[in-house]
């Protein structure tokens, strides 16, 4: 008999006594601690919605190839990727289905490694588990040098969740030849591309944020990689759980394989949304300003409480540090979260994103332009 599964506690449970303190705020919460989109789907997408309203069939597990094709078109529009064919596509369930499932999907289990960023996303290493590997922290910069403890799979974020930083062409280049040279899948979780705020002369080129899959990256081949993008955040599309997989003909192969078997389909309204929003960067431009202007709302609201945002140059979360005494020593990440609690604003702590994280904590962008005011005045 096997050993039972073990999964951490799922995080933001432990929040709720913080949230209880900032709602007794007299001006109520401003929840800042998920990504949560809050701004109206466009009426753009909600038209294509009631469009294909009319859907009694089973949707194909790998996508219309209407939607592939619009995937094709937009890596190669707004990612500088040529050459994705729709054999290398398929949709997803949200993008958090496919990080959780992946390992599994692949065929992973014990014995086998998962590699993981030192500050992640959490469903990474839950992904890892529910396959029964072993998650392993991987330092980026050390793997030329990892002699050992090879992982079967390792997973990239840029910009990362949570603390928006973003990995240049030759850093995510250098982590494609060391996984080429050991035989190691690289999936690439690129879900906030659209999302740079850095000025344009440091975006090497590019409109948004380098993909694994740009050519100046993988040498033109995309053996071994796996892109995984969702639309929630640039589409406020979060409802609809519109998302993708893109790379590794073969790879996508073996999880299309899979997936049908499993009916992991996404619906087909969701497909012919998925298809007019990709399309569409107008949409994207207007929603990639509002969190622009709430983020110049929070910078000099979080400086002037003497909160620190490191990194955070893409993305959308604020990765900040409280000195909590005249020494300059960082605050621990809970000390933080009450701290910010008591003045109404709920957000996450950073150790729920690994322990390198515990100093921090990461400060969502998605909530109206009033409660983003509300947070900006209770932290002046």
């Amino acid at each position: 008999m096997s050993a039972p599964l073990t999964l951490p506690d799922f995080p933001w449970d432990t929040l709720r006594p913080y949230a209880d303190l900032a709602r007794r705020h007299p001006g109520g919460i401003v929840d800042l601690s998920v990504g949560t989109p809050v701004d109206p789907t466009p009426e753009l997408l909600q038209r294509a919605l009631a469009a294909a309203g009319d859907a009694p069939g089973y949707p194909t597990t790998v996508g219309t190839p209407a939607l592939r094709e619009a995937v094709c078109g937009w890596f190669a529009r707004r990612r500088a990727v040529p050459g994705l064919r729709p054999e290398g596509v398929i949709p997803t369930i949200g993008s958090k289905e496919l990080v959780a499932w992946l390992p599994t999907l692949l065929g992973l289990g014990r014995g086998d490694l998962v590699g993981l960023p030192a500050v992640a996303y959490p469903t990474y290493d839950v992904g890892a588990r529910l396959a029964r590997a072993t998650p392993v922290v991987v330092d980026l910069d050390d793997l030329p040098t990892r002699p050992r403890e090879i992982p079967a799979l390792v997973w990239v974020n840029s910009p990362s969740n949570p603390t928006g930083a973003v990995l240049g062409l030759a850093q995510l280049r250098a982590v494609v030849q060391w996984a080429r040279s050991h035989g190691v899948v690289v999936a690439s979780d690129e879900c906030y591309a659209e999302l740079d705020w850095r000025p344009q002369e440091q975006r090497e080129g590019l409109v948004a944020t380098p993909s694994i899959l740009h050519p100046q990256v993988c040498g033109g081949s995309h053996e071994g990689l796996l892109a995984v993008y969702s639309l929630s955040k640039q589409s406020s599309l979060a409802g609809y759980r519109a998302a993708f997989v893109a790379g590794d003909e073969s790879l996508v192969g073996q999880l299309l394989e899979v997936r049908k078997h499993a009916g992991m389909m996404v619906p087909g309204p969701v497909q012919a949304v998925l298809t007019v929003a990709l399309g569409d960067d107008a949409h994207v431009a207007d929603q990639r300003e509002r969190y622009r202007r709430r983020r110049e709302i929070l910078l000099p609201a979080l400086a002037r409480a003497g909160l620190r945002v490191d990194r955070s140059e893409a993305g959308l979360y604020l990765w900040a540090t409280r000195t909590a005494d005249v020494d300059g020593a960082q605050a621990p990440c809970w000390e933080t979260t009450r701290w910010l609690a008591d003045r109404g604003i709920l957000v996450a702590p950073g150790s729920f994103y690994g322990d390198a994280g515990r100093r921090h904590i990461r400060m969502a962008l998605t909530a109206s332009d009033e409660r983003i005011a509300r947070a900006a005045e209770r932290l002046g």
